[in-house]
């Protein structure tokens, strides 16, 4: 009994042992020594017991032997859980210690997972956090609403604030404001409102930020009245910011532009003007793209000669309107003068810019003078998106120039720019115009070789220029080919063949 009790008090010792070693640094040298002394202490005792016992134990009275043998196990389960306590206290000592670090961990980890799209997780980790004990602080529990919002995962968004509401930490401004902007992602805009109602009962004061994103959508709704009653409380709100008032006022004035209201959104700006609010950069831009939407490009330049005098600064946004409104009237000359002006002004035209000036000339048959732009764009270092490429390509083709287009094709690959369907189509487009069927087939050709395929506009080309010029049976091999691609005829592929079947008939 002695060498079983020995055996065994030595196992619990070595094996705790072990345990402390394996975690290397993550326990402290205190919590070993308390494993090992409440080990070498239960060995002691063990022995203390069967030499008190020896007399009895030489008498051999099964009685004695089997009350030893109870006390011994009562004995061993006070120990162990004295033991327990013991490591536990220990524990909990040193984890003072990094208790802080783990929890920055978690909420770092948290957020992490968040941004990574992977919120069963993100949940999971949180509820382990609770049952700990430890309660993530509120802008972690904002992260999870963001995510759940942008995911469209509204309900488990509520349930997540609901519980907040009970347990904690208590949901804020900032929670409210992610939560109602979720709804109005969903075009629910009443569930938005409920949601607002809310706040107040749950003791949140709605800010500014609140009311933007609710008459942003109030607006897209086309619910302009309600968007408008929302705005006046805001401008009659004691506790309203200026700077907060004229962003919520410029978002009602927008959404009554894109809402076809323009006298509503003038009324707004002249009370705006009335109110004394300082009309910044941004008021003026959407009063300028207002105007350009409903093609007034005579008060967009009023406005924007105004905005000039009251020393406000236009900014890139303001000239890209500009720009896009004079090329969607047909005003080239306008919009060329607006790209020169920007840049003596101090504002660099961006890809944009050149984009709508290159499509606006190519559109109205000025290829040579977006082909200037090009050129300047790519002296400015700016290496053109391939739709860039591909309208130029396009123009050149149109007007019958293939080696130009050929030429800015070149150049497009020399600047990295890799040719895409579209580009081939616009030079299939440019033989077949041309009259160089062959030239078209060898084109699509390099196409396939380059791992593009062809699409149904591709097709349409080829079999509409095979039935103009009398290759029926050819029209029919790229119809059979397109259909081995599984490449789906329109319309025009079936209106093609038809009229080419119908020719061949009155011929025969």
């Amino acid at each position: 009994m002695a060498v079983f009790a020995s055996v065994s008090s030595s196992k619990k010792c070595g094996s705790a042992h072990n345990r402390a070693s394996r975690h290397g640094n993550r326990l402290p040298f205190s919590l070993e020594d308390l494993i090992m002394s409440v080990g070498n202490q239960y060995q002691v005792t063990t022995q203390d017991w069967f030499s008190q016992k020896k007399g009895n134990d030489e008498e051999r009275d099964p009685q004695v032997v089997f009350n030893v043998l109870d006390a011994m196990l009562k004995d061993s389960l006070d120990r162990l859980k004295t033991m327990r306590e013991s490591v536990s206290l220990t524990k909990i000592g040193f984890n003072g210690c990094i208790l802080e670090v783990d929890y920055t961990g978690c909420v770092a980890m948290i957020k992490n997972l968040c941004l990574e799209g992977k919120f069963r997780a993100a949940l999971w980790l949180r509820n382990k956090m609770i049952l700990k004990g430890v309660i993530p602080d509120v802008i972690t529990h904002n992260h999870l609403v963001s995510g759940l919002c942008k995911a469209g995962d509204l309900e488990k968004a509520d349930k997540l604030v609901r519980e907040m509401l009970e347990i904690g930490p208590s949901p804020n401004c900032a929670t409210y404001n992610t939560f109602i902007k979720g709804y109005c992602l969903t075009n629910n805009v009443d569930k938005a409102l409920d949601l607002f109602s809310r706040m107040a009962y749950d003791g949140i004061r709605p800010n500014n930020i609140t009311c933007s994103i609710l008459i942003h959508a109030l607006c897209k709704k086309g619910l302009l009245k309600d968007a408008r009653k929302l705005l006046e409380k805001i401008v009659g709100d004691d506790h309203g910011k200026e700077t907060s008032d004229i962003i919520t006022s410029t978002i009602f004035m927008d959404g009554c532009f894109k809402n076809g209201d323009m006298a509503q959104a003038l009324v707004h700006w002249d009370e705006m003007l009335q109110m004394g609010s300082r009309i910044d950069v941004v008021a003026y831009n959407v009063l300028i793209h207002g105007f350009c939407l409903s093609q007034d490009m005579h008060n967009a330049s009023r406005y924007f000669c105004e905005m000039v005098k009251r020393g406000l600064l236009p900014d890139i946004f303001t000239y890209n309107t500009l720009i896009s409104g004079f090329c969607k009237i047909g005003n080239l000359d306008e919009a060329c003068y607006i790209h020169g002006v920007m840049s003596k002004m101090g504002v660099a035209p961006d890809p944009t810019s050149y984009k709508m000036i290159i499509q606006g000339l190519c559109i109205h048959g000025d290829v040579t003078r977006a082909s200037q732009f090009l050129v300047r764009m790519l002296k400015n270092l700016m290496v053109p998106e391939p739709l860039i490429w591909n309208v130029i390509i396009d123009g050149h083709g149109r007007h019958g120039d293939i080696g130009k287009a050929f030429f800015i094709r070149d150049l497009m690959v020399s600047f990295g720019v890799l040719p895409n369907v579209f580009t081939y189509n616009a030079l299939i487009h440019a033989q077949i115009k041309g009259g160089n069927i062959v030239d078209a087939h060898s084109t699509k050709k390099e196409m396939l070789s380059t791992g593009i395929y062809p699409d149904v506009v591709t097709y349409n080309l080829l079999i509409g220029a095979a039935c103009s010029f009398g290759f029926f049976h050819s029209a029919v091999w790229l119809y059979d080919e397109m259909l081995r691609r599984g490449c789906e005829p329109d319309e025009i592929t079936l209106n093609a063949l038809i009229h080419a079947q119908m020719r061949r008939r009155k011929h025969c």
